[in-house]
């Protein structure tokens, strides 16, 4: 058995009197889509938050393809790594938020090669190169040249995923992709990210497009008071779900 691409063990987080994060553990598979679902306020996007190391846990530990997050053992004990090595890290994650946080004074393809230029070093040329393959790839060749403000919401949520695809990373992380589109823009941004699980990304999706999880997911994880209450195969979970929380959340949103 090859090793998890993420594993996540025995992680805690609180902020004051708040347990965002209690003891949880998780595997997550190369190339596996898994989903998160629960309330608001059960630990989905802090868990995501410390993947992507913009939250630091307070215990446990989280291993992306071996390797330790954040932290570096040395003399027997933990130490946590600088601004610099934290920021190499989180280079081999591509994360999309509810709200697409695009450069406003600059084009749709300036921001996908804003990254791989400034960041990586890459050159100018080729990162163009595959920025407007990677806007072919999400539908939007011809908006090139457009800046934010003349796309669509759900446009610019797609100018955000080919922005964090163009950093080459090993996993991506999707916060609520969806929940700050106009209903009728939902779909566009969910057939992009049905293709990426056609490709083989690795990805771990916090959503409440109960539909995208029963079609796409090959894990469903459901959340609750920051713990996990059931994990299982999407078929299983959303269709047969053998815990009483699980039963009474989807009988309320289904």
């Amino acid at each position: 058995m090859t090793h998890p691409l993420v594993a996540i063990r025995s992680v805690s987080k609180t902020f004051g009197e708040f347990q965002a994060l209690n003891g949880v553990s998780l595997d997550v598979r190369a190339g596996e889509v898994l989903c998160l679902i629960g309330a608001s306020g059960s630990g989905k996007t802090t868990l995501l938050r410390c993947i992507n190391q913009l939250t630091s846990v307070d215990s446990g530990g989280i291993w992306l393809n071996g390797e330790l997050l954040g932290l570096r053992e040395q003399g027997g004990r933990l130490h946590r790594l600088t601004a610099g090595q934290i920021a190499q890290q989180r280079l081999k994650t591509g994360m999309v938020f509810q709200r697409f946080n695009l450069f406003p004074h600059k084009t749709a393809l300036e921001n996908i090669t804003e990254g791989p230029v400034q960041v990586q070093g890459r050159k100018r040329d080729n990162a163009r190169a595959e920025a407007i393959e990677l806007l072919r790839r999400v539908g939007l060749a011809a908006k090139a040249d457009a800046y934010p403000s003349q796309l669509s919401g759900g446009q610019q949520q797609r100018v955000a995923i080919a922005r964090a695809l163009a950093m080459k990373p090993m996993l991506m992380l999707f916060d609520e992709p969806t929940s700050a589109l106009d209903p009728e823009l939902v779909g566009e941004v969910l057939a992009v990210m049905k293709e990426l699980a056609r490709s083989g990304m690795t990805m771990m999706v916090v959503t409440h497009e109960l539909g995208f999880a029963r079609e796409v997911a090959d894990t469903v994880v459901y959340m609750d008071q920051g713990a996990i209450v059931e994990s299982g195969p999407a078929a299983e979970v959303l269709g047969r779900p053998r815990e009483v929380r699980t039963q009474s959340f989807l009988s309320a949103v289904i």
